[in-house]
């Protein structure tokens, strides 16, 4: 009698089990997007004073952009993910599957890989800085003609040297100069960027809210260099805000990162430097009063790079409260 029940019960379960795999499963990863397109980015390569200048004949150039649909249907917001100077790495993509789950495309701008590059951090007189503005500038052409991307939701969001190319993409003058595309982006998020240079009319932005998420201890770019120029844009009526953890190295939140962080010894950091660019639209060390280059004494090496778990939970929370608030995906 006992074996005839067990058996009953063991056909029960696998009657059950069969039913749910022909079913499938009962919840879908939303973190995977439905359809990934990979986008050519017409752009330039071109000089920092050429950017400054509004002067196109650069070098022509085709990046990669891989734009992850998320699940759902019709007209999609989208966040654009600018990497920093080691290229698109695993903090792209872990910020990617985030905002996908969260029903929101993201835009992954690859701005190495076409440049013949895997990254500049040791060298970064191999590319000028505002190349990273134009390549934004570019690729937001092309989101928005995108069927399945909402133009009037589309935030920009950078890092590092990428943060730099996404905070300085809200000056009113450089849009005059570059974009192209008709729109504009909802909103502004730059982690740890370099603020150690001001530009001519750079207190200038657009109407549109700016984020900036930084660490303390960060000695790759400092968060001492970006409160001038946030104070300044804050007295202009600027919506902007500083969000500084004090625990959290240069790239923290990069889930592959060292914890603690380690020195990238060979890596150039400006952390020191004041560059301010002149009448001419040249990049001048204020301490020099000369043009700037990589081999002043103010360019610095071994800057710290790590993970901060803690502080990637507090920003994530905090991003994603306010990705919601702006985009209502």
């Amino acid at each position: 009698m006992i074996r005839t029940l067990l058996l009953a019960a063991a056909a029960t379960l696998f009657v059950g089990a069969a039913q749910a795999q022909m079913q499938g499963p009962p919840l879908a990863d939303k973190s995977l997007p439905v359809r990934v397109e990979l986008h050519p980015i017409h752009t330039l390569t071109i000089s920092d004073s050429q950017f400054l200048a509004g002067d196109s004949k650069g070098k022509e150039t085709v990046l990669g952009g891989e734009l992850s649909i998320a699940q759902g249907t019709g007209r999609l917001p989208v966040v654009v993910l600018m990497h920093g100077s080691g290229g698109a790495g695993a903090n792209t993509q872990y910020w990617r599957r985030h905002f996908n789950g969260m029903g929101v495309s993201t835009f992954i701008i690859d701005g190495m890989t076409g440049r013949g590059f895997t990254g500049v951090g040791e060298n970064q007189a191999l590319l000028g800085r505002l190349n990273f503005t134009l390549d934004i500038y570019r690729s937001l052409e092309i989101l928005a003609k995108h069927p399945r991307v909402d133009p009037n939701r589309v935030i920009l969001m950078g890092f590092s040297r990428g943060g730099q190319g996404a905070l300085y993409a809200s000056v009113e003058r450089f849009h005059k100069l570059w974009n192209r595309s008709g729109i504009d982006f909802a909103a502004y998020i730059a982690f740890y960027p370099d603020c150690g240079t001001t530009y001519r009319e750079d207190g200038k932005v657009v109407a549109r809210p700016i984020r900036i998420y930084h660490g303390t201890p960060d000695n790759y770019n400092t968060v001492a260099n970006c409160k001038p120029y946030i104070d300044r844009l804050k007295k202009a009526g600027t919506d902007i805000l500083l969000t500084e953890y004090p625990n959290a190295p240069h790239g923290f939140d990069n889930p592959l990162g060292a914890n603690p962080g380690v020195p990238t010894r060979a890596d150039q950091s400006v952390r020191d430097c004041k560059i301010v660019e002149n009448d001419q639209a040249l990049l001048i060390n204020a301490a020099t009063k000369a043009q700037f280059t990589y081999k002043d004494d103010c360019v610095k090496l071994s800057p710290i790079v790590g993970h901060d778990p803690e502080a990637t939970r507090a920003v994530t929370a905090a991003v994603s409260t306010f990705v919601q608030d702006v985009l209502k995906p």
